[in-house]
Protein backbone atom coordinates (compact mmCIF):
# COMPACT_ATOMS: atom_id res chain seq x y z
CA UNK A 1 0.00 0.00 0.00
CA UNK A 2 3.05 2.29 0.88
CA UNK A 3 3.38 2.33 -3.04
CA UNK A 4 0.40 4.05 -3.39
CA UNK A 5 1.31 7.53 -2.02
CA UNK A 6 3.45 9.67 -4.09
CA UNK A 7 5.52 12.00 -2.48
CA UNK A 8 2.88 15.03 -2.93
CA UNK A 9 0.19 13.10 -1.15
CA UNK A 10 2.51 12.67 1.83
CA UNK A 11 3.01 16.43 1.99
CA UNK A 12 -0.47 17.35 1.91
CA UNK A 13 -1.14 14.90 4.55
CA UNK A 14 1.29 16.38 6.59
CA UNK A 15 0.21 19.78 5.94
CA UNK A 16 -3.68 18.81 6.76
CA UNK A 17 -2.38 17.10 10.15
CA UNK A 18 -0.44 20.01 11.35
CA UNK A 19 -3.40 22.50 10.22
CA UNK A 20 -5.85 20.67 11.55
CA UNK A 21 -7.81 22.07 14.32
CA UNK A 22 -7.52 18.85 16.34
CA UNK A 23 -5.84 15.99 16.63
CA UNK A 24 -6.55 13.03 18.17
CA UNK A 25 -5.31 9.57 19.11
CA UNK A 26 -1.37 10.72 17.77
CA UNK A 27 -2.35 11.59 14.26
CA UNK A 28 0.73 13.52 13.84
CA UNK A 29 3.02 10.81 15.32
CA UNK A 30 1.55 7.93 13.73
CA UNK A 31 2.20 9.96 10.62
CA UNK A 32 5.47 10.42 11.24
CA UNK A 33 6.12 6.92 12.26
CA UNK A 34 4.95 5.57 8.96
CA UNK A 35 8.35 6.90 7.20
CA UNK A 36 7.97 7.68 3.87
CA UNK A 37 3.98 7.37 3.33
CA UNK A 38 1.23 5.71 5.28
CA UNK A 39 1.50 2.05 5.60
CA UNK A 40 -2.00 1.99 5.04
CA UNK A 41 -5.01 3.56 2.96
CA UNK A 42 -5.55 7.41 4.55
CA UNK A 43 -9.43 8.02 5.09
CA UNK A 44 -11.17 11.27 4.58
CA UNK A 45 -14.91 13.01 5.12
CA UNK A 46 -16.64 16.17 5.37
CA UNK A 47 -18.17 17.94 7.74
CA UNK A 48 -20.96 19.74 5.82
CA UNK A 49 -22.75 22.25 7.94
CA UNK A 50 -25.40 24.63 6.90
CA UNK A 51 -25.28 28.36 7.19
CA UNK A 52 -26.46 28.85 10.45
CA UNK A 53 -23.91 26.11 12.02
CA UNK A 54 -27.33 23.84 12.81
CA UNK A 55 -27.30 21.15 11.07
CA UNK A 56 -24.84 18.59 9.69
CA UNK A 57 -24.82 16.23 6.28
CA UNK A 58 -24.91 12.59 7.49
CA UNK A 59 -25.06 9.94 4.85
CA UNK A 60 -26.33 6.43 6.55
CA UNK A 61 -23.45 3.71 5.99
CA UNK A 62 -24.98 0.02 5.95
CA UNK A 63 -23.08 -0.75 9.04
CA UNK A 64 -21.21 2.28 10.43
CA UNK A 65 -24.80 3.92 10.83
CA UNK A 66 -25.09 7.68 10.40
CA UNK A 67 -21.15 9.49 9.57
CA UNK A 68 -20.22 12.42 7.31
CA UNK A 69 -19.84 11.81 4.22
CA UNK A 70 -16.48 10.24 3.42
CA UNK A 71 -13.90 7.12 2.71
CA UNK A 72 -11.14 6.02 1.38
CA UNK A 73 -8.48 8.22 -0.52
CA UNK A 74 -7.47 6.95 -3.21
CA UNK A 75 -4.04 6.37 -4.79
CA UNK A 76 -2.30 9.70 -5.91
CA UNK A 77 -5.22 11.78 -4.45
CA UNK A 78 -4.16 14.16 -1.45
CA UNK A 79 -6.79 14.13 1.36
CA UNK A 80 -8.66 16.99 0.46
CA UNK A 81 -9.21 15.73 -3.11
CA UNK A 82 -10.72 12.56 -1.68
CA UNK A 83 -12.79 14.47 0.77
CA UNK A 84 -14.28 16.25 -2.28
CA UNK A 85 -14.62 13.44 -3.92
CA UNK A 86 -15.98 11.19 -1.80
CA UNK A 87 -18.46 14.19 -0.68
CA UNK A 88 -20.19 14.60 -4.36
CA UNK A 89 -20.35 10.83 -4.65
CA UNK A 90 -21.73 9.89 -1.43
CA UNK A 91 -24.38 13.42 -1.49
CA UNK A 92 -24.20 14.76 -5.15
CA UNK A 93 -22.90 18.24 -3.43
CA UNK A 94 -20.19 19.82 -4.70
CA UNK A 95 -18.67 22.16 -1.99
CA UNK A 96 -15.33 24.18 -1.36
CA UNK A 97 -13.36 22.68 1.96
CA UNK A 98 -12.41 25.20 4.41
CA UNK A 99 -8.84 25.57 4.96
CA UNK A 100 -8.07 24.28 8.24
CA UNK A 101 -9.45 20.67 8.46
CA UNK A 102 -11.30 19.88 11.35
CA UNK A 103 -9.93 16.90 12.81
CA UNK A 104 -7.01 14.58 12.49
CA UNK A 105 -7.40 11.21 13.79
CA UNK A 106 -6.11 7.52 13.56
CA UNK A 107 -8.49 4.82 14.07
CA UNK A 108 -9.66 1.40 12.33
CA UNK A 109 -13.03 1.78 9.89
CA UNK A 110 -13.56 -1.76 10.36
CA UNK A 111 -12.62 -4.23 13.65
CA UNK A 112 -10.47 -6.32 10.57
CA UNK A 113 -8.97 -3.28 9.21
CA UNK A 114 -5.45 -1.59 10.38
CA UNK A 115 -5.86 1.76 11.80
CA UNK A 116 -5.62 4.30 9.29
CA UNK A 117 -5.13 8.08 9.10
CA UNK A 118 -8.05 10.26 9.08
CA UNK A 119 -8.42 13.92 8.60
CA UNK A 120 -12.04 15.54 8.85
CA UNK A 121 -12.18 18.68 6.72
CA UNK A 122 -15.22 21.07 6.58
CA UNK A 123 -17.65 22.85 4.20
CA UNK A 124 -20.28 25.39 4.74
CA UNK A 125 -23.54 24.42 1.86
CA UNK A 126 -26.56 26.19 1.66
CA UNK A 127 -29.12 23.65 2.74
CA UNK A 128 -31.33 24.10 0.21
CA UNK A 129 -28.73 22.68 -2.13
CA UNK A 130 -29.85 19.33 -3.68
CA UNK A 131 -28.76 16.15 -2.15
CA UNK A 132 -28.49 13.20 -4.81
CA UNK A 133 -27.46 10.05 -2.14
CA UNK A 134 -25.61 7.37 -3.55
CA UNK A 135 -27.42 4.20 -4.00
CA UNK A 136 -28.45 2.15 -0.18
CA UNK A 137 -26.74 5.08 1.49
CA UNK A 138 -29.26 7.79 2.37
CA UNK A 139 -27.68 11.59 2.92
CA UNK A 140 -29.99 14.21 5.45
CA UNK A 141 -29.47 17.21 7.22
CA UNK A 142 -29.39 16.54 10.54
CA UNK A 143 -29.69 18.78 13.42
CA UNK A 144 -27.08 19.23 15.42
CA UNK A 145 -29.28 19.07 18.82
CA UNK A 146 -29.98 15.61 17.34
CA UNK A 147 -28.56 12.49 18.27
CA UNK A 148 -27.68 9.91 15.75
CA UNK A 149 -25.94 6.55 16.12
CA UNK A 150 -22.96 6.16 14.54
CA UNK A 151 -20.00 3.65 14.47
CA UNK A 152 -17.78 6.43 16.25
CA UNK A 153 -19.92 7.60 19.07
CA UNK A 154 -17.49 10.64 20.39
CA UNK A 155 -17.86 11.62 16.37
CA UNK A 156 -20.98 13.49 17.50
CA UNK A 157 -19.99 15.73 19.94
CA UNK A 158 -16.62 16.55 18.56
CA UNK A 159 -18.76 17.39 15.46
CA UNK A 160 -21.17 19.83 18.09
CA UNK A 161 -17.90 21.16 19.23
CA UNK A 162 -16.50 22.07 16.10
CA UNK A 163 -20.02 23.70 14.81
CA UNK A 164 -19.99 25.69 17.91
CA UNK A 165 -16.31 26.91 17.21
CA UNK A 166 -17.18 28.24 13.64
CA UNK A 167 -19.76 30.03 15.14
CA UNK A 168 -17.54 31.61 18.03
CA UNK A 169 -15.04 32.70 15.21
CA UNK A 170 -17.40 34.19 12.87
CA UNK A 171 -19.08 36.10 15.71
CA UNK A 172 -15.46 37.66 16.49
Amino acid sequence: MRDAFDPRVVQAATTDVRLARTESDGAAQWLTSAGQGPAGPLAAEVWVFDEDLARVLLVHHRWRGWVPPGGRVEPGETPREGARRELFEETGVEAELLREPAAATVRSYHPRWPATLGLSFVAIVDVATPLAAESGQPATWTSLDEAWSSYFPVDASRVRRHARWLRDVSHR
